[in-house]
C-alpha cells in the first residue's frame, strides 16, 4: 500500500506560479511511475504530466507543455509539479498518482492505469 499526500495548492492570479508536492510513503518509490492529474468541476479527470521511476523520462499533456515541469527526488520520496504562466483554465483539483510498472514501459496517461492516489489539492487561478 502506498500513501500519497499532496500539498502546495492555492489561489493565484493568471500568469502566476505554484509548485505542487507529493510525498509518497513507499520506500521503493523509484519503482513507480508517477503522474499528476487534474479534475475540474463537471469534467473528467485528465492527465497533466508523468515521470518515470528514475526521472529520466517525462510526459505532458499538450495544454501544459512549456509551462509545467514535473520532477522527482527519490531520496525524499517526493514528486513535484512546477506550474508557471498559470491560466484560469488550469483551475482544478490536482491529484498525484502512482503506477507500479516495469520501468522500461511508457508512462501511462489513463487514470485507470494508476494504482494509488492522493487526496488532491485545489488550484484556483483567477483572471
Amino acid at each position: 500500500q502506498v500513501q500519497l499526500v499532496e500539498s502546495g495548492g492555492g489561489l493565484v492570479q493568471a500568469g502566476g506560479s505554484l509548485k505542487l508536492s507529493c510525498v509518497a510513503s513507499a520506500r521503493t518509490v523509484s519503482t513507480y511511475h508517477m503522474g499528476w492529474f487534474r479534475q475540474a468541476p463537471g469534467k473528467e479527470r485528465e492527465f497533466v504530466a508523468g515521470i518515470s521511476g528514475s526521472g529520466t523520462r517525462t510526459s505532458y499533456t499538450d495544454s501544459v507543455k512549456g509551462r509545467f515541469t514535473i520532477s522527482r527526488d527519490n531520496a525524499k520520496n517526493t514528486v513535484y509539479l512546477q506550474m508557471n504562466s498559470l491560466k484560469p483554465e488550469d483551475t482544478a483539483v490536482y491529484y498525484c498518482a502512482a503506477h507500479k510498472v516495469l520501468q522500461y514501459l511508457a508512462i501511462a496517461t489513463m487514470p485507470r492505469d494508476y494504482d494509488y492516489w492522493g487526496q488532491g489539492t485545489q488550484v484556483t487561478v483567477s483572471s
